[in-house]
């Protein structure tokens, strides 16, 4: 083969590779949606649902966990049961990240896809929230200082 040619080809074959690796980095991706956005939610389809634990609505049964996840601004709120692995800070109260399934007029966890989003510890209060700054240690109990 001639230089000219081998070039060409580890170009087009670069190029290829590149477009493959952009296609499935993206097609797997799913946008995480809020309780409220889940009312039209599809039986069968998997979706990246997004909210906070509504307080009271935690029980266990066996290996299963039930809960109800509500908008962060908001009232709407969806039941999901879960079963897997679940991180130390999961409560009611914290946001958290699923990804689930329609099934009936509720929504399936997938095993092992529960993410906990911990509240901020350098919140200084003046970002419009509404939550005061709060330091936790590692049992996540609150602690004075700064």
């Amino acid at each position: 083969m001639t230089r000219t040619l081998r070039l060409t080809f580890a170009i087009v074959a670069a190029v290829a590779l590149a477009g493959a690796l952009l296609y499935t980095s993206f097609a797997g991706s799913a946008e995480a949606r809020e309780p409220s956005q889940m009312l039209s939610a599809e039986a069968g389809r998997s979706y990246r649902l997004t909210g906070v634990v509504v307080k009271g609505s935690l029980s266990r049964e066996n290996e299963t966990i039930r809960f109800r996840v509500k908008d962060r601004k908001g009232n709407a709120s969806v039941p999901v049961s879960y079963t897997g692995q679940v991180p130390d800070p999961f409560r009611e109260g914290r946001e958290v990240i699923v990804t689930v399934e329609k099934t009936g007029e509720s929504f399936t966890g997938k095993p092992d896809t529960l993410i906990t989003k911990c509240p901020s510890k350098f919140d200084d209060g003046k970002s419009g929230s509404g939550q005061k700054m709060e330091w936790r240690d590692s049992q996540d109990r609150v602690v004075d200082g700064e």
